[in-house]
């Protein structure tokens, strides 16, 4: 991760509402949102800081749109402590949050090809997308769907491919295969539930009994309520289960995993220790040394080509995002918030 550039913190907050602030004018600052420090959501500050400057292979984007990510939540938090070695010790190296989103593009740096000022973009920044304006690298962007609003589009770029890469590159998921998501309602699920669908999946789809009519609307073949069963005491198996919450171990799992089927898993281990994400790691190394089925951590990496495969999907009406709350940017600590419950349905989404 990159930290966008000239976004130096200025003293100056910002009224909470905004009123009686203008910021950006001059073409030099704008309003944003920072964390100095690791914390709750109560740590965010709604401040007016340095615009960016596009550098070289960047673009310029004014954000229409940013949606919240779990990942958003665990760079705030600074847990599972572990990340810290790489995003800041004591306290967050970026200081402006925020990675998906949907904008209009400002200006571009050199050697960028394929973008001009005025065209409508998404994709996944390195921070800083809690703000008016933000860097992102050209490799990262995509032109926005022409079915989707500024809002849907922000909500794609992270959880979508996430979806995307952990079924159809790690999960290695065929027209046929079953699928098990585990987490089916979250941000990532909610996508991975019609990802599966559209890559010829039988889909069964886990979640609260709140959720079920939302996930059945997105075309699960199949759903279970946690809450009344458990997933992995039932009498089937499958090819593939994406693993999105992280709540049942290697052992449960392999009882419901076909005989050479894959577990993708980007929950991981629970918990906020510094060893968990590495004890866990070493686990699924070794429990693939002696069985038959595939273990395997999921870890995202954007590219334009597969934010132009879900492109595709979405024009082709094969993917709706689910928004289940949209906050001002203002009100992005409640945003925060509510994520951080873990009990959010579908995708929350800032306004710019």
């Amino acid at each position: 991760m990159v930290e966008p550039k000239g976004q130096q913190v200025r003293s100056k907050a910002v009224p909470p509402d905004g009123a009686g602030v203008s910021a950006g004018a001059d073409g030099t600052t704008m309003r944003a949102i920072v964390g100095p420090s690791y914390g709750s959501s109560q740590v965010l500050r709604h401040e007016v800081v340095d615009r960016p400057a596009v550098g070289d292979g960047e673009v310029l984007i004014r954000v229409r749109a940013a949606s919240v990510c779990s990942g958003d939540v665990h760079l705030l938090t600074g847990k599972p402590y572990l990340i810290r070695l790489g995003f800041g010790l004591r306290r967050p190296k970026y200081r402006i949050p925020g990675q998906d989103v949907a904008g209009v593009v400002a200006a571009v740096g050199d050697h960028v090809t394929g973008f001009r000022v005025g065209d409508e973009v998404y994709g996944k920044t390195s921070g800083g997308g809690f703000a008016e304006y933000v860097c992102a690298s050209a490799r990262t962007l995509a032109p926005k769907p022409a079915t989707l609003t500024f809002e849907q589009a922000a909500a794609v770029p992270d959880s979508g491919m996430t979806a995307l890469q952990g079924l159809r590159d790690v999960g290695r998921l065929r027209p046929g295969g079953s699928v098990l998501v585990n987490g089916a309602s979250g941000g990532v699920g909610t996508f991975a539930v019609q990802i599966a669908k559209a890559l010829g999946g039988e889909v069964t789809a886990v979640c609260s009994t709140r959720h079920l009519a939302a996930v059945r609307e997105l075309g699960a073949d199949h759903v279970i309520d946690y809450t009344a069963e458990d997933f992995t005491g039932l009498d089937r198996d499958y090819d593939v289960i994406l693993d999105l919450v992280g709540n049942r171990s290697l052992r449960e799992c392999r009882r419901v995993l076909a005989p050479e089927g894959v577990f993708v898993s980007s929950a991981g281990s629970p918990g906020g220790n510094w060893l968990g994400p590495v004890l866990w790691i070493g686990k699924v190394f070794l429990t693939n040394l002696f069985v038959s089925q595939t273990f395997a951590p999921l870890l995202m990496r954007p590219t334009r080509a597969d934010l132009e495969f879900l492109t595709g999907l979405a024009e082709n009406g094969a993917l709706r995002p689910l928004i289940e709350r949209r906050y001002p940017l203002a009100e992005t600590a409640v945003a925060f918030a509510h994520i951080a419950e873990g009990h959010a349905q579908g995708k929350t989404v800032l306004l710019g």
